[in-house]
């Protein structure tokens, strides 16, 4: 009987899936029209993929969502608005660009959480630091961080990957995208804003992570990974890791 009612609620069950993909998908398209979004922004549709790879994560526009380290808020443009009806976009670290979008129409849903944790550099150190902290909300469904990983000291990426598990629900996904280092390589002058996507996964899921899955939507075979990604050579084609991660 049990077999039978599964068969029965199964095209129901796929049909509220489609729907609901097709819900994010929509509001997606229509955030990556905005005004509010710059031209040099939008210059990096093609090769960021956002619909893609916030497919791959799992986005849902119900989801509570925090997004570590916004920067100039490339995908907080495109997340706030999906999430603006039905869900709850919070932002942590490195928010002061978000700060002021915060304050435009249409961006009132984005909560700026205040951590109190200080990012600094230790002197003579070429990465940035951060002390442990918590960031004050739990019961996340994802968090987010889009190329921040590489900027931290091993104390920092332990200390943000601490966070991030008591932050999330059980079953909450940590999404984690960087610049590829090879395996292994030792720090140069040409690798600093990379990172070792083996190293990565050792240290997430020494935080209690499990590592679910990755993707290859953002593998740049041409990219030889000698080089520092600001070149002209190789910006805008880095080989980056799209790893997915779940809190048990």
């Amino acid at each position: 009987m049990k077999r039978i009612t599964y068969l029965l609620l199964l095209p129901l069950l796929t049909n509220f899936a489609f729907a609901a993909e097709k819900d994010v998908e929509s509001k997606l398209k229509a955030a990556l029209t905005a005004e509010v979004r710059e031209s040099k922004e939008i210059a990096r549709d093609k090769n960021r993929k956002p619909l893609q790879t916030l497919s791959f994560f799992g986005l849902d526009d119900d989801m509570s969502v925090l997004e570590l380290l916004p920067g100039g808020g490339w995908y907080t443009k495109l997340l706030a608005p999906i999430l603006s009806e039905k869900g709850k976009l919070y932002v942590a670290l490195g928010t002061g660009a978000v700060k002021t979008l915060s304050k435009t129409q249409g961006f009132e849903n984005i909560s700026v959480l205040d951590t109190g944790a200080k990012i600094e550099k230790p002197p003579g150190e070429p990465l940035y630091t951060v002390s442990e902290f918590k960031l004050g909300v739990d019961n996340l469904d994802i968090i987010f961080t889009f190329r921040n990983y590489h900027n931290f000291n091993l104390e920092g990426r332990n200390a943000i990957n601490n966070a991030a598990f008591k932050a999330l629900k059980s079953g909450g996904v940590y999404a984690v995208v960087d610049h590829t280092r090879r395996h292994m390589q030792s720090s140069n002058d040409e690798n600093g804003r990379r990172f070792d996507p083996v190293l990565a996964i050792k240290e997430i899921q020494a935080a209690g992570f499990r590592f679910e899955d990755y993707s290859t939507l953002h593998y740049r075979p041409d990219d030889e990974l000698r080089y520092e990604v600001g070149r002209k050579s190789v910006t805008g084609n880095t080989d980056r890791f799209t790893l997915k991660f779940v809190k048990p």
